[in-house]
């Protein structure tokens, strides 16, 4: 495997670069703030990898006028923020793509990063904040059971100890993993608890509390878990919020070192434009999504294609023929 660092103003710089160094086969491997919050900084591998998506679509029939408008009305539906919806119509227009779902999804790769979170091995801790509520324990569950069902050593550390039987409700989750949980108490704790686990997992994942990104004792708190350890903080947030809300968030989030987005709840939700608004104010990576309350499932990698799959409505499937034939009976 072959590992190089990428410095950026933002994300999506730092991801061009990775790009044009790497190609589009290079993995990320971490991703964080750069020294003093300056720009963005990104850890990427290269190695063989599947295909991510079988593009196979055909390419409609129709004008790049009515392909853009078709855009623009699924970007309004989904509650989009103004500015926003405009740079992305205005990116669908410029591919002269003539499928609407094609061709937002090259707007979506134009405008937005996308850094998948390691399912085998992380360089660092992975300690998923946000806001209370927005799933982060059953996130940290998932993320967990889904490197030890491909039989990795994973280790898991709760620093939750605001929410009442929040270290109760994912202790259920790593018995049944057959996960010993570590909990911190405070900064200090989780610097230990991390430097025991150094050497021992392929992945640790850190379920920290839930925080108002808007009250300042709160960040500061959090802040300070951050720089106990050395550890990439991931942004967990439940679709369906309001998208100036969750740009609000989403900026807050960043300024402590967030630099990827993880999306909860992606199927009890129908309009996305709050994620996009606190991916795009915060400067994000789209991760990962969760589309199911079910700890062994339901969680999976986002892309800008699957994206505008979700954003675009999609034709009905072809009827599938049920016509049964039999043979004649032989007089």
């Amino acid at each position: 495997m072959r590992l190089k660092s990428f410095t950026g103003a933002t994300m999506a710089e730092a991801m061009e670069m990775v790009r044009l160094e790497l190609g589009d086969d290079a993995i990320i491997v971490s991703t964080q703030r750069a020294a003093g919050a300056k720009g963005v900084r990104i850890t990427a591998a290269l190695e063989a990898a599947d295909a991510d998506f079988a593009v196979a679509e055909m390419l409609g029939e129709g004008g790049n006028a009515s392909v853009a408008e078709s855009i623009k009305d699924a970007l309004a539906l989904h509650g989009v923020p103004q500015r926003l919806a405009e740079r992305l119509v205005n990116a669908a227009r410029t591919s002269e793509i003539a499928n609407a779902t094609l061709a937002c999804a090259a707007a979506l790769e134009a405008g937005f990063a996308f850094a998948h979170l390691p399912e085998h091995s992380a360089m660092r801790p992975l300690m998923l904040v946000g806001p209370p509520g927005s799933g982060k324990s059953v996130a940290v569950a998932k993320l967990a059971a889904r490197s030890v069902l491909k039989q990795r050593h994973v280790g898991v550390i709760t620093c939750d100890n605001i929410r009442a039987g929040a270290v109760e409700q994912l202790s259920a989750f790593t018995r049944i993993l057959e996960i010993d949980l570590v909990r911190a108490r405070g900064p200090d704790s989780l610097r230990k608890a991390v430097e025991g686990a150094t050497g021992l997992f392929d992945l640790t994942v850190i379920d920290s509390p839930g925080l108002n990104p808007f009250k300042a004792s709160d960040m500061e708190y959090l802040q300070a878990l951050i720089d106990a350890a050395d550890v990439e903080p991931i942004l967990v947030m439940a679709a369906g919020g309001d998208p100036t809300e969750a740009a609000e968030m989403g900026e807050a989030f960043a300024a402590v070192g967030a630099t990827r987005l993880f999306v909860t709840r992606l199927d009890t939700t129908r309009r996305l434009g709050g994620m996009l608004a606190a991916a795009d104010a915060g400067q994000l990576a789209l991760c990962d999504v969760s589309a199911s309350p079910h700890v062994a499932s339901g969680i999976s990698p986002i892309s800008a294609v699957s994206l505008a799959r979700l954003m675009i409505p999609q034709p009905p499937a072809a009827p599938v023929n049920q016509t049964h034939w039999t043979e004649a009976p032989v007089s």
